[in-house]
């Protein structure tokens, strides 16, 4: 049995990233060690991060949103800021409003959507659409006063309380992050923590499973490989 759920827990994992790989697995179940092999093929494609807002934190999001296996797309409106050659490790650069692009590319229950644009021109149109997307995470930048701002602007729009419960603002977890990177590092945990149902705090003391068996991935077909 515990063979069993490593095996699926793994599987799952790499098929929600829509990723083809072997994993080894010891016999008894354990995460290191052989004697089992398995291959986890995927025909589906890799997740979608759309991150908007050309800013200087963008391009540390991009850059580890791509090291998490994404398939990531820069979104803005200015195209003075939107240009490979400020974000040369995106997928797709996009110069377009956020909410036009939003409402005509093709999102699905693994996409995240990280709002960096913090303007209320571009953030509130985009988010009332996004609010209503059965996407897999939605985050806004902006200090708690914005959030504030910005929530009665939403609700002024039609957008409602269990809507915007879904709404990750301030994006990213409490990690003291001041840098790009760090910024980048606190909002990726947060999506991974939402994408496994993670708790965001630290393992230390905890008493949770390290690796909590995925309940919202797709079922799977195991074989081995020898």
């Amino acid at each position: 049995p515990e063979l069993d759920r490593t095996a699926a827990g793994e599987a799952r994992a790499l098929l929600d990233a829509g990723r083809t790989a072997t994993v080894e697995i010891g016999e008894s179940g354990s995460r290191c060690g052989q004697p089992l092999t398995l291959l986890v093929e995927s025909s589906v494609p890799p997740p979608r991060m759309i991150v908007f807002g050309a800013i200087d934190f963008a391009a540390a999001l991009v850059r580890i949103g791509k090291f998490l296996g994404y398939h990531v797309t820069v979104c803005d409106a200015r195209p003075v800021f939107a240009t490979p050659a400020r974000f040369p490790d995106a997928d797709d650069i996009v110069v377009e409003w956020p909410h036009k692009y939003l409402e005509r590319t093709q999102t699905d229950g693994r996409t995240v959507l990280c709002v960096l644009t913090h303007d209320a021109k571009f953030d509130v149109p985009l988010l009332q659409l996004a609010l209503r997307l059965p996407v897999a995470y939605v985050g806004a930048m902006g200090s708690r006063r914005t959030h504030l701002d910005r929530n009665d602007r939403l609700r002024d729009v039609g957008v409602t309380e269990l809507e915007l419960a879904r709404l990750r603002s301030p994006i990213g977890l409490d990690l003291g992050a001041r840098t790009p990177e760090e910024t980048a590092l606190s909002i990726a945990s947060e999506i991974v923590a939402n994408r496994r149902g993670g708790s965001g705090v630290a393992l230390t003391g905890a008493h949770t499973p390290i690796h909590p068996d995925g309940a919202r991935a797709p079922s799977v077909r195991i074989g081995s490989v020898a």
